[in-house]
């Protein structure tokens, strides 16, 4: 487990407390933490529990997979604690926002080994292996080749096997798109707004809307079927407290994931020809707004 943040400390308790043998890598401190203290789950779904983990500071040992659970600003520097020559033939999934990502990682590892995967779950860490999952749920998709189906199928399993809700995807495009499709309109409007989601349901309802239409269209340019409607749908059905892990980036003053969410959303908008005029005013006041608390 390539970071164990909130998700990445989510994943890694759940799979040892299944009985999987987990190694998370993280950052001197932090691994000697959790290897002293082991991670700590706080859940409704899962319930509350503390579990012991390996820790390391970098990939050493042959493993069947590695999830990577990073923020995308944090991607690049992270996998130095991967060695291409250490992952060997293991898969590698990627669990982070945003699209772009994939094919980026394809052009560090081989790229047969790379498996696109989204995860849709709210978490907070309130220190090294001290995580609190806050959403009642907790769904990932895989997306599966005929050449990987069968491991594919049985990390899935894995992942099953904890308590997780997991689909196994034909097409890994479009998943990352449906992720998107609803994660770009709920992070740029909380983040904006620095409200929940039910503040900007009631208060930014016109730009709710604009934002699913424009990256709806800009996903159906590239090919991808999207209903704005259910979009629409899953947006007002999520808890009215749920915050986006931007929004809580923002708060604590940590880098945002504009660029994988907002600044992607434009590229493809740009190269498709799509108009975008709601998102690109939010995405560049945010930027504005990064700046000036920068300097």
């Amino acid at each position: 487990m390539l970071g164990p943040g909130g998700v990445g400390g989510l994943l890694a308790a759940l799979l040892a407390r299944a009985g999987d043998s987990v190694v998370v890598l993280a950052g001197e401190s932090t691994a000697r933490a959790i290897g002293e203290r082991g991670l700590k789950l706080q859940s409704s779904r899962f319930g509350d529990f503390d579990v012991s983990v390996d820790s390391a500071v970098e990939l050493r040992n042959p493993v069947d997979a590695c999830l990577v659970t990073v923020k995308a600003t944090q991607l690049e520097p992270a996998l130095e604690r991967v060695p291409a020559t250490a992952l060997g033939d293991a898969l590698l999934v990627p669990f982070l926002n945003g699209i772009d990502h994939v094919a980026w990682l394809r052009s560090r590892y081989p790229s047969s080994s790379v498996v696109a995967a989204t995860i849709r779950v709210e978490t907070a860490r309130s220190e090294a292996g001290a995580i609190r999952q806050t959403s009642p749920f907790a769904a990932i998709e895989i997306a599966t080749s005929p050449a990987l189906a069968d491991r594919v199928e049985t990390l899935a399993a894995h992942l099953r096997a904890t308590g997780l809700d997991v689909k196994v995807r034909n097409e890994e495009v479009p998943m990352l798109w449906d992720k998107l499709v609803l994660l770009g309109p709920l992070a740029l409007l909380t983040t904006h707004a620095r409200a929940n989601l039910g503040e900007v349901r009631t208060h930014r309802r016109d730009d709710a809307l604009a934002l699913i239409s424009e990256v709806s269209e800009v996903a159906k340019s590239e090919g991808v079927a999207v209903d704005p409607a259910a979009v629409l749908r899953m947006f007002d059905a999520g808890p009215a407290a749920m915050e986006s892990s931007m929004q809580r980036d923002q708060t604590a003053g940590l880098p945002l994931e504009l660029d994988a969410i907002g600044g992607a959303i434009l590229e493809h908008a740009a190269r498709s020809g799509v108009a975008v005029p709601v998102t690109r005013r939010l995405v560049e006041e945010l930027r504005d707004r990064q700046s000036r608390l920068a300097h």
